[in-house]
Order: C-alpha cells, then structure tokens, then sequence
C-alpha cells in the first residue's frame, strides 16, 4: 500500500471491513490510514491517542438540527462560504502538540486562504467557525468540549467557536479577540447573539430552543433577511396584491 503523508487523508486506504480494532496509540499516518473512516465510529486524533467522538442526547441534536438549518439558509443567501460536517476533519498543530478534530459542524469562508476543493475528503486549513454539539456521556466528554477544543480552537485560529447544549448547562459562544483567546460573544438586546464571522448570521437564544419553523421566521426582522427571502418577498408581494383587489372592490361597491 502506498504511504500516507502525515497530514493528509488518501483515498487509497485499505477497506474499513479489514481493519483491526483501535490501539491505544497510533501514529497520524495511522490515523489517516486506518481510523479516519473507521466503520461505526468517529475517531478524532490527539497528539497519538484516538478519542471516539460520542453522541448527543435527543434534545441538544434536535438544537444542532435547528442550527443546521438556519446556518444553511444563510449560507444560501449570503454566498461567502460553505458548511462542513462531522465527516470532514482538520489538523491543528498546536504548541508541543498535534491534532485532528471533527467538529459536529463548521464553515470555511471563501475568503479563507486555504480554499476547501470539491475533492477534499479531509480539510487541509483552519475553519473559521466550529460547532460543537455538547454529549454528556461522562464528564471527561464534556470538559473536551468546554475545556480542551476551546483552547485548541483558539490556538490554531478558529475564530468563532460555538457549544450547543439542549439543556443550557454548557452554551456558550465565543469570538477570538486580538490576544488570540476567545471571549464571549455579548448578546445584544433581545438576547440575540451576532456573528462578525458571518455578517448577519444572527440568533435569539431562546430560539435554540422554542426552534421556530421557517414560517414563522421569513416575517422575524431577526431572520427575514436570511431566511427564504424570496418567499417572504413573493408573500408581500401577494398580501399587496390582495389589499389592491379589496380596495378596488371597495371603490366599485360605492359607485
């Protein structure tokens, strides 16, 4: 087989059927090679050891799905950059150590100097935003993402990083300042928090949990400028349209 560069994924790995189960320490060639797509489980790499990335409860994916979702219509109507998910991962070479995380979401600008290609299966920059979705499976899960990827985020240069949590015990959102440390992001009034990443990405909290239908946000001056626009556009359009035909009725039933 042929062998694998350090810091990039090949497609010429072996079939995940074959491979033996994890060691306790791997190179990152290895990593690459035989754990990347491991079947079943989603391996992250720190510094030589994998770390299984668990799942969330139900009611912090239902947030994450929301979140989706409305990142998605923004990144429709604001064409500035793409999302990534869970299967992507990206290298962090931090001090004394080396990473690979897979944050649950994340969005590479079009202006970021490392551009993600059709063909990348693994991204070879540094996101611009990362998503995680809280799994309270133990506490050491929890302080991997409070404690350890924020640190590791904002030493490798992600300069927003977000924490979803159903149950508003570990939200948190936080912008990279000058000093290269992340700071959180102060709500403005409403309680809405706003992204200098994505300009006019922006989001009541409470929103994270009542999750709003698309119908009910084309009218919000929160999300209509983002969210189905042109349906918001064509339903004025139509209600103007409507109006007309009253007033016009009016006038010929007083004649």
């Amino acid at each position: 087989m042929e062998t694998l560069q350090a810091d990039s994924y090949s497609s010429s790995q072996s079939d995940t059927t074959t491979r033996s189960p994890p060691k306790r320490f791997v190179s990152k060639a290895d990593y690459w090679e035989k754990y990347y797509e491991y079947p079943d489980v989603v391996y992250e790499w720190n510094n030589g050891y994998l770390e299984e990335k668990t799942i969330s409860d139900v009611v912090t994916v239902s947030m994450y799905k929301w979140f989706l979702e409305l990142l998605e219509h923004y990144l429709r109507t604001h064409l500035i950059g793409q999302s990534v998910l869970l299967e992507m991962g990206f290298s962090l070479t931090l001090s004394g150590k080396s990473e690979v995380r897979r944050p649950d979401l994340g969005v590479v600008l079009d202006s970021n100097p490392v551009p993600l290609l059709p063909n990348d299966r693994s991204y070879k920059g540094i996101y611009d935003l990362c998503v995680e979705a809280i799994s309270e499976s133990s506490q050491k899960e929890v302080e991997r993402d409070t404690v350890l990827k924020k640190e590791e985020y904002a030493e490798g240069g992600v300069k927003e990083y977000y924490i979803l949590d159903g149950h508003d015990r570990y939200l948190e959102f936080y912008h990279l300042n000058a000093d290269g440390t992340y700071v959180p992001i102060t709500p403005v009034k409403g309680n809405i928090i706003k992204s200098s990443v994505l300009p006019g990405f922006q989001f009541r909290i409470k929103d994270l949990f009542t999750k709003p239908s698309p119908d009910n946000m084309i009218a919000d001056p929160i999300y209509q400028a983002f969210v189905l626009p042109g349906y918001s556009a064509e339903r004025k359009a139509r209600l103007a349209a409507e109006a007309e035909i009253i007033r016009l009725q009016a006038l010929l039933a007083k004649r």
